[in-house]
């Protein structure tokens, strides 16, 4: 969530120094990979990025994150507060250096409650936001992790947010603060503002549960060679699907179908009803019918159709990059447009301790010095 959020905004225009152990960042070694270290995941999330090695377990380096910290706006951090803590580098120490500086912690659960500072992972935040539960009460044939680090994304897009809104706090008041982005908090928000259901009141009337999403039906609908994503949502939607089928005179005859609330108290027999009907004709034939009537509906796509798909293609979405040491690659662009400060062009994922020396500079250590602190291995380069 850390590479995620800052991958964000350097695309947006922040000038990111991102701050490496000796050994690197573990996503360096998850493979595909040309060469050791520069992981496939590691080349989207650290793209725009300076890398500096940092040893901050040796008082040199504590010392120099410090340094940087005097001149920086906002330093965000992706493990325990604990951790933190230890390293001397909690918010009153490094807010002593810079008291303007946006502080961001983004970790697993919130310091207010029982659960502060046990580990968390993607998988582990899912399994507690009952995202796994909700897939097996759908009508998987167990619970299942959502197949992406949905958990990490989330979390980094509120840390985001948390850190656009802190800097614009700090221009209307002159002071810095601390911020905490927990996961599990984040993802509860994001599932129960879906499902909270019947125990929005008090006491509860119905159960926890948005019916639409747990739908068995609620998949993309087989058709005779394949499968389609259809959603008939209103009123006006469903007036042509039963034009479509022949049956116009079910939006007024049968009570699950003739109005939103309706619908939503019978979704899963109204899904079922869809699933029987698309089955009768092809996915192409389903896809011209459904256009043609203003159904929205779309092929069901694999991740290499999403990969080769000629829109993303028409506005620019895979630019191709020359990667100093890792050759030729497909990267994605910063999503939607910009009319007057566009994100600038894209610059490659750095090499471990790439720019070591010129942020070591920047803060205004001599050459001797940057040399000692090689030699002791505070930092290192990529050389």
């Amino acid at each position: 969530m850390g590479p995620f959020a800052t991958q964000i905004l350097a695309d947006l225009g922040a000038d990111v120094v991102k701050v490496e152990p000796p050994e690197g960042d573990v996503l360096r070694n998850i493979a595909p990979m040309r060469h050791p270290g520069m992981g496939h995941i590691f080349l989207h999330h650290n793209r725009n990025k300076r890398s500096i090695v940092l040893d901050l377990k040796q008082p040199a380096g504590r010392e120099a994150l410090l340094r940087l910290a005097r001149t920086a706006d906002v330093l965000i951090y992706n493990v325990r507060p604990q951790a933190m803590r230890r390293l001397h580098l909690a918010y009153q120490d490094v807010s002593a250096v810079n008291p303007r500086i946006i502080y961001v912690g983004a970790y697993g659960y919130s310091e207010g409650g029982r659960y502060a500072g046990q580990p968390a992972y993607d998988d582990l935040i899912q399994g507690m936001a009952a995202l796994p539960w909700m897939t097996f009460a759908a009508g998987a044939d167990r619970p299942r992790y959502v197949p992406t680090a949905i958990s990490d994304r989330i979390t980094g897009l509120a840390a985001v947010n948390a850190v656009s809104a802190a800097l614009y706090s700090r221009e209307r008041t002159g002071k810095g603060q601390a911020v905490e982005v927990p996961m599990f908090e984040t993802l509860a928000h994001m599932v129960l503002g879906d499902h909270m259901g019947g125990r929005t009141f008090e006491p509860p009337i119905s159960p926890a549960r948005y019916e639409r999403m747990l739908a068995p039906h609620r998949v993309p609908y087989a058709t005779k060679d394949g499968y389609v994503c259809v959603l008939i949502y209103n009123d006006k939607h469903w007036r042509k699907f039963f034009s479509l089928i022949g049956r116009e005179e079910l939006f007024e005859s049968d009570p699950r179908f003739s109005s939103q609330e309706a619908r939503s108290r019978n979704i899963a027999e109204v899904y079922a009803f869809v699933a029987e009907h698309m089955a009768t004709r092809t996915s192409a034939e389903w896809l011209r019918l459904l256009k043609e009537a203003d159904i929205p509906a779309t092929p069901l796509n694999s991740v290499d159709d999403l990969i080769d798909d000629p829109h993303l293609a028409e506005t620019g979405f895979f630019p191709m990059m020359e990667h100093p040491t890792e050759g030729r690659l497909r990267m994605m662009a910063a999503p939607g447009a910009w009319s007057r400060s566009p994100p600038e062009k894209l610059r490659p994922a750095p090499r471990l301790g790439e720019h070591s020396r010129e942020i070591l500079r920047e803060a205004g250590y001599a050459e001797a010095e940057i040399e000692a602190m090689i030699a002791s291995r505070v930092t290192r380069t990529s050389g």
